[in-house]
């Protein structure tokens, strides 16, 4: 390669020097360099500064002629030299020269944009798509039957990292969503309430409003097992009101063994008896439903008389008349835990 530039540019200066831009950017590429590495050729081959700025990736770098990096927030002039990292793409590397490019100027940008586009789909994965929240890639990265690749193609387009575990969300009113496991933080119950997954908890920021089931944290490759999941654990929510008490957010790895009554509760089919039991006191008192859900929710009765704003003893009345309902006692270790039960199959056979 030595010997041909050395040829060409006793013939012509223009060619011998694009040969040698092209075998100093292969060498770079031969020994794996990074990003700022083939920067800085572009920059010290050129003369002028070069910049890297791939919005889509996060990629931002500036190097002087003499090597040094030396980034700016500063925007790129659309009238310097530049080359996009893929055919149908925007600009992403400049030469911050004001003249019109030379013949090795074009040669500098081809060469370096194809070396950097290799490193990043290497680094960082192909560019996301223009929605983080692309209906078409969650479906593909949510279907169990889509090749391996094409998932982990979808999984890179929609910013997750393969190596990071995620988790598929599930809302009441919307479509499946995908979000990275690091994106979301479970809220501690709100100070002073009663240490319970059904008290009301503050909202994570980074899910949906309303009603949501949310995934085990997985691999990527394995969201379709995350989304099952988060369809399960959609079933154990609620309104969070009197007529619906309940979690608004649920999942489904707090679940535990609760999760296998999923599989047993058909929706639309004849309820158990407790759960027929429970449904005729519930429609004995307004305040049958709140009471119950607060009792079985609640650490203590006491607990559970703060939750409903009534004295500790207008709910024992109450639960009283509502034993004589249900024809079992529920302030009994065995009968709070089968009043918990019949809510939930109450709640699983309604949803």
């Amino acid at each position: 390669m030595k010997e041909l530039a050395g040829r060409l540019t006793a013939l012509d200066p223009d060619a011998g020097a694009a040969v040698q831009v092209i075998a100093y950017f292969d060498r770079l590429a031969e020994h794996r360099a990074g990003l700022e590495a083939l920067v800085r050729g572009a920059a010290v081959l050129s003369g002028c500064p070069a910049r890297l700025a791939d919005a889509g990736r996060r990629v931002h770098l500036r190097v002087e002629t003499d090597g040094r990096r030396r980034d700016t927030d500063q925007p790129p002039d659309p009238a310097w030299p530049s080359a996009p990292l893929s055919p149908d793409g925007a600009p992403a590397l400049w030469l911050e020269r004001a003249e019109a490019p030379s013949v090795v100027d074009a040669v500098i940008l081809e060469r370096a944009a194809a070396a950097i586009r290799t490193v990043l789909d290497r680094t960082r994965g192909r560019a996301p798509a223009a929605r983080a929240d692309d209906p078409a890639l969650v479906e593909t990265l949510l279907d169990p039957t889509a090749p391996e690749p094409v998932r982990l193609h979808a999984a890179r387009a929609l910013g997750l990292d393969p190596a990071s575990p995620a988790r598929a969300v599930a809302p009441l009113d919307g479509p499946p969503r995908i979000l990275a496991a690091a994106a979301l933080r479970r809220p501690a119950p709100v100070e002073g309430g009663p240490d319970s997954p059904d008290h009301v908890r503050s909202p994570d920021p980074a899910l949906p409003p309303g009603r949501v089931g949310v995934g085990p944290a997985v691999p990527v490759l394995e969201l379709p097992g995350s989304w099952t999941g988060a369809r399960t654990a959609l079933r154990f929510t609620a309104d969070g009101t009197p007529h619906s008490p309940g979690p608004r957010v649920v999942y489904a790895d707090e679940l535990g063994g609760i999760g296998l009554l999923a599989e047993l509760v058909v929706p639309g089919a004849d309820p158990p008896p407790d759960v027929q039991a429970l449904e005729a006191a519930v429609a004995d008192a307004p305040w049958m439903l709140a009471t119950l859900h607060a009792v079985a929710s609640t650490a203590s009765l006491r607990g559970a008389a703060v939750e409903v704003n009534v004295h500790h003893s207008t709910l024992q009345d109450r639960l009283g008349h509502a034993e004589a309902l249900l024809g079992w006692p529920v302030r009994t270790p065995q009968g709070r835990l089968r009043l918990q039960l019949a809510l939930t199959m109450r709640h699983l056979g309604r949803a």
